[in-house]
């Protein structure tokens, strides 16, 4: 009787190290499960330089932006004629309606001209900014001594959108930004953007060119892309975690996971009782 007795309690203990073993090698499976699901990612931006510095050397590949139709220039013209100056000053400050000032420039028409005072149209889609001051001095030559002109973008603008912190359109004060400082000016990317894929879309001539480049690699300093022109617009596309985490199977994962950690650990303390 005690030897029966004895068989079954040791029946019992062999299936409560059965049940254990099951129970934690299901708690095992499901974390890496989890884990599996989360890709590894490179977070850091030129990951491939050296860090000894050397052969990082990079030439960098900046383009001057060109004046296109829609622009909006702010045109100044000094001489030391003062009758000319106020003949060529234009009316930059305008009520805005609402008790501010906005201001107004010459728009570049679709024919790529602008309309200037004594002038009349001006060609300058195409030029960078110092080739349409030297065309417009020139211009200027025959009724003014001596003139100085200066010209500015009033509406260079990019656009940053995707994976940020901060998506916007920022209006650049001079002519010259980075894809480094666009993203900086929209708080960086976020830990789900994919800096290896960041979508570079820009328009020139009515023609619309879309672009990938990999920050991770140090050759994108040299790109022509590095440096941003008016209206370009970045999208940092997020990563296959972002899309796991909003989908909606994915969404009862985290309450699976806790509900065979909840029975994993009633099963196990009444086993061991």
């Amino acid at each position: 009787m005690f030897s029966k007795a004895n068989s079954e309690s040791a029946n019992l203990k062999n299936m409560k190290d059965i049940y254990l073993k099951a129970l934690k090698k299901i708690g095992v499976l499901s974390i890496l499960s989890i884990s599996a699901c989360a890709p590894q990612r490179d977070l850091v931006y030129f990951s491939d330089m050296t860090k000894k510095g050397a052969g990082n050397d990079i030439i960098i590949n900046s383009i001057e932006p060109r004046i296109q139709s829609s622009d909006l220039l702010n045109i100044t013209v000094n001489s030391p004629s003062a009758e000319s100056n106020v003949l060529f000053a234009a009316n930059y400050n305008t009520p805005a309606g609402n008790g501010d000032y906005e201001l107004v420039g010459y728009r570049v028409n679709k024919n790529g001209n602008i309309n200037f005072p004594v002038l009349g149209n001006v060609k300058l889609e195409g030029f960078t900014i110092e080739q349409a001051q030297q065309e417009l001095t020139r211009e200027l030559k025959n009724y003014v001594k001596n003139p100085i002109v200066n010209i500015q973008f009033l509406n260079f603008k990019v656009t940053v959108i995707g994976e940020v912190n901060n998506p916007s359109t920022f209006t650049v004060t001079n002519d010259k930004i980075t894809l480094l400082e666009a993203l900086g000016m929209a708080g960086d990317m976020t830990a789900y953007g994919k800096r290896e894929n960041v979508l570079i879309i820009r328009e020139n001539n009515a023609k619309r060119t879309m672009v990938r480049v990999n920050l991770n690699k140090k050759d994108v300093l040299s790109s022509p892309y590095f440096y941003l022109k008016q209206n370009d617009v970045v999208y940092v596309e997020p990563d296959k975690a972002k899309s796991m985490e909003i989908s909606r199977n994915n969404r009862l994962m985290p309450l699976i996971v806790a509900s065979i950690s909840a029975a994993a650990v009633i099963a196990t303390t009444f086993l061991r009782r």
